[in-house]
């Protein structure tokens, strides 16, 4: 009997049972795909295997004699033809998008262009093989069972309810990096987080849920690789399924670390949330790389734009929006979401630019099918939904029309509060404000009913914040006046250009008592506030302490000691 046979169509991903490993991969456009064998490395390419072409758009096989450990890749043969959408080249290796483990240190190199420099507008494909510097990916086990007494929520339990919540939005590197108490060799890890230090922390503030920023695999940017910067926030995910090797203490075990930490910290009484990029990849626009999504099924996956399907809808403002209509894009989504409940235990999400997974052909709609999907579903329908209400298309600005349980970022919350509390000192990039006047303020200190009172929904789905990663950090909300994000390399012109702020007469750092004690003032009415409306609080790692980013108001690329906090 052949080694290599045909399979099974579900599930998707590369799975090892019964002494081989099973193989499916979709793609609706594809006439052929092969699955590439390397060797442990993932240096030589072993073997070429063409998949068995299935029903619905599925292709399978079965490999013999092979197990846990085998690394693969695919190549996906068809049309070559942007601006009809068809983008495939099977020059270009193929990661897994259902890969449990990555293989590989990604590199910017022109080998990874799906299409040739010297042909006008890309229209020709680029034949030379990337295999050698292209990411992998590797087949795994089953999760082992946790040591010493750690055991994970079940994926059905109840989670505590928002009304009883406090959100601590943190990054896990930036939150424990210079946090003391945690060993050199665990800092900006996920074993720091879990360390009995971080734990002693988190519950001297009373907070309840932790809202980790980006955790998933991801990629740094091929502008900030050119400058001598890092992706630090983690918004720009590659692989979905799988942690960031670069917040493991141990890569080679980046499942098992995650799932301790977050077993750790449930038994502390911690919820954990992971805010999840589900509006777009690292593949970037028409002008972008061939890794993953693009080769297999570039128009199923991706939104494109109608009258030249070689360029990309761009709703996120990253380069490319995943089109979530798609039932096989809708299912890969809710197939990660589930993943991460039911095998690495975390307790919800917070959707980064929510707007962007409602979105049908004619715009936004709360009724959308991954909304309904995500309603429907057994497991994730138990979890917390929390939406950051906008993307950055047009009628992107979506707050209050978010369905069913979700709670949503309230950036109106934030801007009436700062207003009210500057008064007459508020500005926005330098440019004075007109005062809030106190029917705002309270509108927004009781739940902004005039948002959120539609389809019973209650006080909790406003998330309250005054300060959150993205923008000033307290302490810069009540010193500086103006963005001061030079070090980002892109001359000032990143960041927020309309952040309610304030310096009190002196643009940052001062020794004058009289006005070091009036910011404290404010940013303890704005902290007070927060805790004390309506609504479900959420705090900013480092705002207790007193932390600034120098003015830097999109610190993503801030992988230094301005991003990290400075507990000091």
């Amino acid at each position: 009997m052949s080694r290599w046979r045909p399979g099974s169509h579900a599930p998707l991903g590369a799975h090892a049972r019964d002494g081989g490993v099973d193989v499916a991969v979709a793609s609706q456009r594809a006439k052929r795909i092969e699955f590439c064998v390397f060797s442990d490395d993932g240096q030589r390419e072993l073997e070429r295997l063409p998949l068995h072409a299935g029903e619905d758009g599925v292709f399978h096989g079965r490999l013999d004699g092979v197990g846990p450990g085998l690394v693969y890749g695919f190549r996906a043969h068809g049309r070559y033809q942007p601006e009809s959408g068809y983008r495939f080249n099977p020059a270009k290796l193929l990661l897994d998008p259902y890969a449990r483990a990555v293989v590989g240190d990604f590199q910017w190199r022109p080998e990874h262009h799906g299409w040739a420099a010297s042909h006008p507008q890309g229209r020709q494909p680029d034949t030379r093989d990337n295999a050698a510097f292209a990411l992998k990916a590797r087949v795994i086990d089953a999760p082992a069972p946790l040591a010493d007494g750690l055991v994970l929520r079940p994926a059905a339990r109840p989670r505590r309810p928002l009304r009883d919540s406090v959100l601590y939005e943190l990054n896990v590197r930036g939150f424990t990096m210079r946090l003391p108490g945690i060993p050199d060799a665990l800092r900006g890890t996920f074993e720091g987080l879990a360390h009995p230090a971080a734990i002693a922390h988190l519950k001297s503030l009373g907070v309840t849920t932790l809202s980790l920023m980006p955790v998933m695999e991801w990629l740094d940017e091929a502008p900030l690789a050119e400058r001598g910067l890092r992706n630090y926030w983690g918004y720009n995910t590659i692989a979905f399924f799988c942690p960031a090797r670069r917040l493991c203490h141990r890569p080679d075990d980046a499942i098992g670390e995650f799932r301790r930490m977050v077993a750790t910290l449930q038994r502390e009484g911690f919820d954990v949330v992971l805010d999840v990029v589900l509006n777009h990849t690292a593949e970037g626009d028409k002008h972008g790389a061939t890794i993953s999504f693009r080769g297999l099924d570039n128009a199923s996956w991706y939104r494109l734009v109608g009258d030249d399907r070689s360029r990309y809808e761009n709703v996120s403002g990253c380069g490319n929006t995943l089109r979530l209509i798609h039932p096989r894009t809708t299912q890969f989504a809710l197939d990660v979401l589930r993943w991460w409940v039911e095998t690495m235990g975390v307790d919800g999400f917070r959707f980064d630019l929510g707007a962007a997974l409602g979105r049908t052909r004619h715009g936004f709609d709360p009724s959308a099918p991954f909304f309904v999907a995500l309603r429907q579903d057994p497991t994730l329908s138990q979890v917390h939904w929390i939406a950051e209400p906008w993307d950055a298309g047009f009628e992107g600005y979506q707050l209050g029309r978010f369905p069913g349980r979700f709670a949503e970022w309230n950036d109106r919350f934030r801007d009436a509060v700062r207003g009210y509390w500057l008064g007459a000192d508020a500005t926005a990039d330098g440019h004075p404000r007109a005062p809030v006047p106190r029917s705002e303020f309270a509108k927004r200190f009781t739940a902004s009913s005039d948002l959120f009172q539609h389809g019973q929904r209650r006080p909790q789905a406003s998330i309250n914040y005054v300060a959150a990663h993205d923008g000033r950090t307290l302490a810069d909300v009540v010193a500086y006046a103006a963005r001061h994000n030079h070090a980002n390399g892109e001359h000032n012109r990143d960041g927020h250009a309309h952040e309610v702020c304030a310096n009190f007469g002196v643009e940052g750092p001062t020794d004058d008592p009289a006005l070091l004690a009036r910011r404290r003032r404010v940013r303890r009415a704005l902290l007070a506030t927060t805790l004390l409306a309506q609504g479900t609080p959420m705090l900013l790692a480092g705002d207790e302490a007193g932390n600034s980013q120098a003015g830097n108001n999109n610190a993503y690329c801030q992988d230094n000691a301005t991003g990290w906090i400075d507990w000091s």
